[in-house]
């Protein structure tokens, strides 16, 4: 299942949009409305800021409202080398001659696709200023190297993601960049709606889905107690999936749920208790 393509820069975007075109329907269950608030986004040409901790359903969402909206999703994962030019585009040698081409964001400004760059944080700074003449009302990007302004098609959308609890004074989004994005809130889903998606994602029945969810509010009860970050959605698929193959309950928790989150002892003796107490 296509399920919207990761942008990489040396990766040929001479080969169209129609391979950022999401084949089949991700799963993904509505929890605050955000479904009808990002519809209300795309059609009124608004960028949308998903702000939430890791795994909880941010990326999977853009997937399921880019094929409800018809629309390809261009994913970049973002990261501190991440370039201007790997954004928007550069100049390559092909045989005897230079070439340019386009990178992810330019590609979708004149494709009409929704540009999701992951964990905006992570780029440097230098480089999410370019955004900015696209996340307002003129909609524009600037190739300086081609001295060219494109004014992006209707149907382009900018989406970016960040984890809140990851901030710090070097790593925060500029005031003058929050401030041109709609901000839609993520958690982890409500429990009967959490063990819903474990469920439907791992295969698993209704009983074993709803106890490692019980597993992750109290695990989550312990962040800010000695945890930086609680068990994401994510992590219980991944110990569902393992059950599901008939890998033994405490053993698929203690290698998808503990041993990914923390690598202190005694939180894991906790997490492994906490572990054998539902299971």
């Amino acid at each position: 299942m296509n399920e919207g393509r990761t942008a990489t820069v040396s990766k040929g975007y001479e080969q169209g949009i129609d391979q950022y075109r999401i084949a089949q329907e991700p799963f993904y269950a509505d929890v605050r409305g955000e479904v009808g608030l990002f519809t209300i986004a795309a059609k009124s040409r608004m960028p949308v800021m998903l702000k939430g901790p890791t795994g909880c359903g941010k990326t999977r969402f853009v997937q399921h409202m880019a094929y409800r909206l018809g629309r390809p999703l261009i994913t970049v994962a973002c990261h501190e080398d991440l370039t201007a030019s790997d954004l928007v585009g550069r100049y390559l040698l092909k045989g005897q001659e230079t070439v340019w081409m386009d990178g992810p964001l330019t590609l979708g400004v004149k494709q009409g696709a929704i540009v999701y760059l992951d964990e905006i944080v992570e780029a440097r700074k230098d480089t999410t200023v370019i955004i900015h003449p696209l996340s307002d009302d003129r909609r524009l990007l600037p190739i300086e190297k081609k001295g060219q302004v494109i004014e992006a098609v209707d149907d382009f959308m900018l989406v970016i993601s960040y984890n809140p609890g990851y901030q710090s004074i070097l790593k925060d989004l500029k005031q003058s960049t929050k401030q041109r994005f709609m901000a839609i809130e993520f958690d982890y889903p409500m429990p009967a709606i959490e063990a819903q998606v474990v469920a439907h994602e791992a295969g698993v029945g209704a009983e074993i889905a709803q106890r490692l969810v019980k597993i992750a509010e109290k695990v989550r009860n312990l962040k800010n107690h000695g945890l930086e970050e609680g068990v994401s959605t994510r992590l219980l698929i991944y110990a569902a999936t393992l059950i599901k193959q008939g890998v033994p309950a405490e053993r698929a928790c203690d290698v998808a749920l503990a041993r990914p989150i923390t690598d202190d002892p005694d939180m894991l003796r906790s997490i492994v208790e906490v572990v054998k107490a539902v299971f």
